[in-house]
Order: C-alpha cells, then structure tokens, then sequence
C-alpha cells in the first residue's frame, strides 16, 4: 500500500527547493528538485488525445490508469515506505487533472515578490558570466531587457509558472492549495513546515534548520547555470534591498503578487 502523493510547484527562484532539502529530513517523506513525472505525465496525454489515430481504443479510464501508473511505475521503490512529493511547476495548470486522480492529494506552493525572482535569477546569470544557461536555450547574446522579456512569456521561466499558478488559485479546486511565502520559509521555518504538515495530514517533525543538506551540483552544471538549487547549510533571511534590474523592469511587474489580496481568495486557498 502506497503512502500517498502531493505535489510542490509555484514560482522559481522561490524557495521549493530548500522546501524539498527540509522535508525530506523527515525519513517518512520524499522530496527533490523537480522531477521527469510531469513531463511524462504531460507526454502520455498528448499522446492518448485524438491526435493519436490509436485513440479510438483509449476511453477516460484507460488515460486514467495510464496516468496513475506513471507515478507508480517513477516512484515503485519509494511509494510504500514513504510519502512522496513530487516538484514540477506545471502541476498547477494541470490541478484539476491532479484532483481527479488523487483527490487526498494537496499542492504546496511557493511563491516570493516577483520583482524580486527576476532580480534573483539575473544574479544568477551574472555570477555565471562564462556559461550561457539553458534558461536561455543557452543563448549568449542579449541583454537584461531580453532575458526579462523571455522569462516574463507565456512559455518563460516565470511567465509560465506565473499563469498556471493564477489559474489554480482562482479556480474551484484553489482549496488543495497551500502558497508558502519565501518571507515565512526563510524567516519562520517551523511557521511553514508546521502549517503544511497540517494541510497534508502529517504528523509535525523535528527539522533541522541549521544542518541542511542537498548537493544538485552536476544537475545545474548540465543546464549551464551554477548554483541554480544550491541552499545554504543553515535557513536565514534574505537581506538584499537592491535590485540589479533596471528600475522601470522591476515595477513593471511589481503589482503581480495577487495572493496578497485575500478578498479575491474566493475558493479557499490557503497562504503561511
């Protein structure tokens, strides 16, 4: 008997991978950095859809199944010793697929000020001057303006973890969500950690938040982007108070935080 799945997404550069590097101090959990599931998951439907001339022979209850047996099949070994969150940004604009086929299933969402995720993933190109990244397609032309307005697309970076996280959270299955701000994770962890084991039905654990350990060196070497889930060893607070994007980028998108205004928090959604 399998121990259960939820799901972390929300936005970049917003601490779901320290997130991850707590949670699975728990030895009952397990948590990483994002995960080929849901891009296989996003696969199988395209290729159960009537794109597929083989459709005639799948109904819904063998794209269900199908569906299902991808996140058994991935997790085999570790689904029945322990509960499993699976990271995949995406997994927000498929919620309601999600809802349907684990309805006990939860989303935990991290989410920061966005001026300040663009700010943090220019630092990060910038510290690493001599590798174009695969955030980029591994473009080394361009300026800030350019790389704003590719992660600021519908398909971008952030442009697209943006969107799917809106739709989530006005729509009627908002209230499996929990959105954990970075200013909470980095400045009250046990506040967060806390709050989401509630929301997911978990007994409360002992973390560790001055012993942190999680090593994705040779997965960010591959994307050509050092240090993309590095964490430190000890959770603290982000002091930084001064953009490195020019002034008229970091207002444009300044007014996007939307879960900040709890009176359009109409289908229950909950913020720590």
């Amino acid at each position: 008997m399998d121990k259960g799945i939820h799901f972390i997404a929300g936005l970049p550069r917003s601490g779901s991978t320290l997130l991850s590097a707590l949670l699975r101090q728990n030895p009952q959990i397990h948590a990483n950095i994002t995960s080929p599931v849901g891009s296989i998951f996003i696969s199988a439907l395209h290729e159960m859809s009537e794109k597929n001339e083989g459709a005639v022979f799948i109904n819904d209850a063998r794209r269900r199944e199908v569906l299902l047996g991808i996140v058994k099949g991935f997790y085999y070994d570790i689904h029945t010793e322990k509960t499993v969150f699976d990271t995949n940004r995406l997994w927000c604009s498929k919620l309601s697929t999600v809802s349907m086929l684990y309805p006990e299933a939860k989303i935990i969402c991290c989410v920061r000020d966005v001026p300040w995720i663009y700010d943090s993933v220019e630092r990060l190109v910038r510290r690493n001057a001599l590798q174009p990244s695969k955030i980029f397609n591994f473009d080394a032309t361009g300026t800030v303006y350019d790389r704003f307005d590719g992660l600021n697309r519908s398909t971008g970076l952030i442009g697209f973890a943006w969107t799917a996280l809106r739709q989530a959270y006005f729509s009627e299955e908002a209230n499996k969500m929990l959105l954990v701000t970075f200013d909470t994770l980095t400045q009250n962890p046990e506040k967060a950690l806390e709050a989401i084991y509630r929301f997911v039905g978990m007994p409360t654990f002992k973390h560790d938040f001055n012993n942190i350990e999680f090593d994705a060196t040779e997965f960010d070497q591959r994307l050509g982007t050092p240090g993309l889930h590095s964490v430190g060893k000890l959770v603290k607070k982000d002091r930084r108070t001064q953009t490195i994007l020019p002034p008229e980028l970091f207002q444009r998108v300044a007014g996007d935080n939307f879960w900040l205004d709890q009176s359009k928090n109409v289908f229950g959604a909950k913020v720590v």
